[in-house]
């Protein structure tokens, strides 16, 4: 069984659409195995986007996400990743599909509501950053 990351952003949490977004997920057959609020520092938000350190919005981004607090969860289902990817629309909400999360509420490309791990092995990466063992549930 697929498992990938996702977080409800700053935005997110402060527009209170943490529970539309689970619904969402669960509406479509994935299965939330992991669950928490968090509020990241910013050197934790370098951390966990430290693959795009260098890039110009890299610092805006880690400032934005230690901004308040974030929901972060792990989800599981088969094709997991697409799925998520497909409720969550496209990273720039101009360019995401009608009804998706962004296209819907997000505010620009970098207030964007939901993040979503883009392959196994950034999901590998980003549950561990944010999980262990322990807090992850099967049922």
């Amino acid at each position: 069984m697929e498992r990938t990351l996702s977080i409800v952003k700053p935005d997110g949490v402060s527009k209170r659409l943490i529970g539309e977004v689970i619904k969402r997920f669960e509406g479509s057959g994935l299965k939330v195995i992991g669950l928490k609020m968090i509020w990241i520092d910013k050197k934790e938000a370098e951390g966990f986007y430290a693959v795009h350190r260098g890039k110009p919005f890299f610092e805006s981004l880690t400032v934005f996400m230690s901004s308040g607090p974030s929901v972060v969860m792990v989800l599981e289902g088969d094709g997991v990743i697409s799925k998520t990817r497909e409720l969550m629309g496209a990273t720039d909400p101009k360019k995401a599909a009608e009804g998706t999360l962004r296209r819907q509420f997000a505010a620009d490309i970098e207030h964007n509501i939901v993040h979503g791990s883009d392959a196994p092995e950034t999901a590998a990466f980003e549950i561990r950053y944010f999980f262990n063992a322990l807090e992850m549930f099967e049922y």
